[in-house]
């Protein structure tokens, strides 16, 4: 343990260092300046400080008060030495915190056996910091755990959906990307981007639900063929409903609104405006924008310039023009990640 002792008298020093150091091996430091003393307290971490109550220019209650200030000794013992029997000067100490005194002159058993009792107080108070710690880093990482198992079957899920709906081209990973660039442009917090990246590959989930005739079809759906198609909404919001962690609900609201319009001629409920969930007003631009870049049955790809100015003329009307706006100015980075048709990971990007 290490022990720090403030008094102004040397022989004092000299005296509770030799009686301390004969009951084992702690590291002891003397000083005869009680402003060095803080000094010094400021730069080590200290197990128990022992320090005199009449020192020129601070005094042991004055010091007492400042190591208190400081969170690094709002807990370590502290042992005022006084040969004032004062009630209201031992108040005034404790009121400090002080957490005990030792009386001049000085007893050694006494002496011995107050330091022994507080040395072992502080170390209760390490080994339990320490089990803390231990705790929060096991929680920590059996938290991390159970959300890395959380994401990686939301990953493996909207791939199998990608597969069910004909695309094996990374479309969910470009839309997971390019919606975290629009969020972080729209200033979402950075768990809010976290998490509408990790949901956005969940938001057609219901075309689980879907035939593979329409799916498929490589001509234009007639309008009872796109009724069923628009129902994936529908069967998507089922799939993700009343779930428990956030990264669900924020999938469901994505699942259930990315097709709504800013105007509110979308579905399926004709939300309009900022009544449509801002995560689905990311992810719907990221979709729309991808889809057409890509191959489908039904169409040829866009070269990314027509989608990139389809995306704008469609602001205020189909999107949100703040989300549009953050899709502008992202617009290299976006660029890049369709020409490359990467598909990055998502599970170590949002790690």
């Amino acid at each position: 343990m290490h022990i720090l002792i403030v008094d102004d008298s040397r022989s004092s020093l000299a005296f509770l260092a030799q009686k301390i150091a004969e009951m084992g091996d702690h590291a002891i430091e003397t000083c005869l300046d009680p402003a060095l003393a803080l000094a010094r307290s400021a730069e080590h971490q200290f197990d128990l400080v022992i320090l005199d109550n009449i020192m020129p220019g601070m005094n042991g209650v004055e010091l007492t008060g400042h190591l208190r200030n400081s969170p690094d000794y709002r807990l370590v013992p502290i042992i005022m030495v006084t040969s004032d029997i004062d009630k209201a000067m031992r108040i005034e100490a404790i009121a400090a915190g002080a957490n005990d005194f030792l009386p001049k002159p000085f007893d050694t058993v006494e002496l011995q056996a107050r330091v022994r009792n507080l040395l072992a107080l502080r170390q209760a108070q390490i080994d339990l910091a320490d089990r803390a710690d231990w705790l929060a880093r096991e929680v920590e990482i059996a938290t991390r755990h159970v959300v890395e198992r959380e994401e990686e079957l939301i990953w493996r899920l909207a791939r199998a959906i990608e597969f069910r709906d004909g695309d094996t081209g990374g479309h969910v990973s470009r839309v997971a990307v390019v919606s975290r660039m629009i969020a972080e442009g729209v200033g979402l917090s950075p768990e809010r981007c976290r998490m509408v990246y990790l949901a956005a590959p969940l938001h057609d989930v219901g075309k689980i639900g879907i035939a593979d005739a329409i799916l498929s079809k490589p001509g234009k759906l007639t309008p009872d063929e796109l009724a069923i198609m628009r129902r994936h909404v529908d069967i998507g919001a089922r799939i993700l409903e009343r779930g428990s962690s956030e990264l669900i609900r924020t999938a469901e609201l994505i699942a259930q609104s990315h097709h709504e319009r800013w105007d509110g001629n979308g579905y399926p409920d004709r939300l309009s405006g900022s009544n449509i969930p801002i995560e689905a007003r990311i992810v719907a631009i990221a979709d729309v924008f991808d889809a057409l870049c890509s191959e489908r049955p039904y169409k040829a790809a866009w070269p990314a310039e027509d989608a990139y100015r389809e995306i704008v003329r469609c602001s205020a009307t189909q999107f949100d023009p703040a989300c549009v706006a953050a899709f502008e100015a992202r617009w290299a980075d976006i660029v890049a990640l369709i020409e490359d048709r990467a598909q990055p990971e998502p599970l170590a990007a949002a790690s």
